[in-house]
């Protein structure tokens, strides 16, 4: 009787030159830097942002309160940086490239996420102040009550339109 005897076939490793395969990287999302879409959130941020402190500047008696002062210099910040990237957008939407340089991304992310911070607590602390003086205090009639919730609302949507932004940087910064 002949049985048949399991015969063992030695099996070449692969190469170690090989190289590793390359990161797939995901596709640009709209919003993130470099894109139209995050064009078009860093002027919203830029839009929103000078005419809270255009408002809130063209009021006599805002430097009397500290939160009004924050809010100004706060938005004063929002402006700038979000005209900075938008000019950085421009070119790379002139250009054709997206941003996906690791010290760019990272700038951009902690950039956004220090000034939506401000912003935020900016608008919150004059939101509190406007309600104190409108609605507890009653002395709306002494001051431009609703100069000072324009630039807060103005505030607000600047805010709104950072957070995306800087989610987004995370995001693409987490992701690189």
């Amino acid at each position: 009787m002949t049985q048949s005897r399991p015969a063992v076939h030695p099996v070449d490793p692969p190469p170690l030159t090989a190289a590793a395969p390359p990161r797939v990287r995901l596709k640009d999302v709209q919003g993130m830097p470099g894109t139209g879409g995050g064009l078009v959130l860093r002027l919203l941020q830029f839009i929103f942002a000078v005419i809270s402190l255009s408002v809130m500047a063209t009021t006599s008696d805002f430097s009397s309160v500290t939160a009004f002062c924050y809010l100004v210099a706060a938005v004063g910040l929002q402006s700038l940086w979000s005209l900075i990237l938008a000019i950085a957008d421009i070119y790379a939407l002139l250009v054709k490239r997206s941003f996906r340089n690791t010290v760019a991304v990272s700038i951009f992310t902690i950039g956004d996420g220090i000034t939506s911070t401000v912003t935020f607590a900016a608008a919150c602390a004059s939101a509190g102040i406007t309600v104190l003086i409108g609605n507890d205090l009653h002395y709306c009639n002494l001051n431009p009550c609703s100069r000072f919730m324009a630039a807060t609302a103005m505030a607000f949507l600047s805010w709104f339109a950072a957070s995306p932004s800087f989610i987004l940087n995370f995001w693409s910064f987490a992701s690189e």
